[in-house]
């Protein structure tokens, strides 16, 4: 039995645990891996009853805590949620293994032949606040790349981060892997955040995955490398050559679908020149739906909407709400998006080539789509199966991180009693 009130000794008996089980992971076979990641995905329907009864706690205790309707949303999982878990971890356990995959490889004139390979980062600490889907995601995605991995959810997610944990440990025993692999801090007490920023000792990366004070605690904080996932602050520019119809589809189901999640979009930009027409049906449709608009001069003339403030602009609203500005070209607009943008994801809806081009080569986010909703912002849309966040920085992982992507490389040299002149 874990001692959880000496914090410090605690994460220290989890760190050195991850790095044993690293060590013993680093060479799985793929198909123990795999036969884990189903087995596990079988636990998790199997005990989806166990899973929605702890959900529940969850969501008593988000809501006595003043959670917000779409943070309560990101917390809630139902069957359909539950069902999507287990096939989130099916998909993730039949892709091909990326450990010992060749990146690259060449021969040299001295007679040596070079291969890059992908290998295991090591261990990697997971911090994230309500999404409880996210233990299953990384649990399973760090296992996948032969990682060890420290789970460390949010506070209102403690009872059902638990039941999922419980079902991944299902699916080491039955294929026979350490169950040190996959662990999950069971204290909801703040100060094993801190231990595990300064485990340098025992953690190669730490993942944040939340809110804007959660990311910027552990990249202020942090000793150990860190992965940035910062907040969404995601928008969307409607080119004076959009499509009216695909224009108004896009931009609703971008604001509408899920709210909560960081893919939402947050601000949308209109040209000029469609302002009138275009802009202000999109705008009346998002009204229509429900969604506050928060709106510059030029659109407070729609009946509806309510004027813009100036921390309006850059803001992650999560939630039934928009800012709307008109921009007088592609050139404002992109500027707007360098200015108030978190390198996340942006979108630009038009049927110009030439201006397409240019908002994918001019801007720098570390997702850019064009005439889609920005709600496809997901690494399991992206074909990953499943991913452990979006990483806005610009060393090594950058975009969904996937299983591909929790891993490092390594050089391996073949001579022939080759010696260097």
């Amino acid at each position: 039995m874990k001692d959880l009130e000496n914090i410090p000794a605690l994460m220290a008996e989890i760190g050195t645990q991850a790095k044993a089980a690293a060590a013993e992971l680093a060479f799985a076979s793929a198909e123990r891996k795999t036969t884990a990641l189903e087995a596990a995905a079988d636990a998790i329907w199997a005990r989806r009853g166990e899973i929605a009864e702890a959900n529940a706690k969850d969501m008593v205790y988000g809501t006595e805590k003043g959670l917000s309707p779409a943070m309560l949303d990101r917390l809630m999982l139902d069957e359909g949620r539950i069902r999507s878990m287990a096939e989130g971890l099916r998909a993730v356990a039949g892709q091909e293994d990326p450990v010992g995959a060749v990146v690259a490889e060449w021969d040299m004139p001295s007679g040596l032949h070079i291969r890059r390979v992908r290998t295991p980062l090591g261990v990697i600490g997971v911090i994230y606040e309500s999404r409880p889907n996210v233990t299953a995601d990384a649990g399973a995605l760090c296992l996948k790349a032969g990682n060890a991995v420290i789970l460390r959810g949010g506070s209102e997610s403690f009872h059902s981060s638990g039941a999922i944990h419980a079902c991944l440990l299902d699916g080491l025993k039955a294929a026979g892997l350490p169950a040190t692999a996959i662990q999950r801090v069971p204290t909801r007490d703040r100060a094993a955040v801190s231990e595990m920023l300064t485990m340098t000792g025992t953690i190669d990366v730490i993942v944040p995955r939340g809110g804007k004070g959660l990311v910027g605690l552990v990249q202020r904080e942090a000793r150990v490398p860190v992965f940035a996932h910062l907040e969404g602050i995601v928008h969307i520019y409607i080119d004076k050559a959009a499509d009216p119809e695909k224009a108004a589809k896009v931009v609703l189901n971008a604001k509408t679908r899920r709210t909560g999640i960081c893919g939402a979009a947050e601000c949308l930009l209109i040209h000029r020149e469609i302002a009138g027409t275009v802009g202000q049906d999109v705008i009346r449709a998002l009204i229509a739906a429900g969604v506050e608009v928060r709106a510059d001069a030029a659109l407070l003339g729609i009946e509806g909407t309510v004027a813009a403030g100036a921390a309006d602009w850059g803001c992650e609203y999560l939630d039934m709400k928009i800012a709307a500005k008109v921009v007088a070209s592609l050139d404002d607009a992109m500027a707007h998006i360098r200015t108030y943008g978190s390198n996340h994801t942006d979108a630009i809806l038009t049927g110009d080539d030439t201006a397409a081009a240019r908002f994918f080569a001019e801007l720098d986010s570390a997702i850019l789509m064009r005439n889609a909703s920005t709600q496809f912002a997901d690494g399991g849309e992206f074909g990953m199966g499943a991913e452990i966040g979006i990483a806005t920085g610009k060393m090594h992982a950058r975009g969904p991180v996937g299983a591909a992507q929790l891993t490092s490389f390594k050089y391996l040299v073949d001579g022939d009693g080759t010696v260097r002149s």
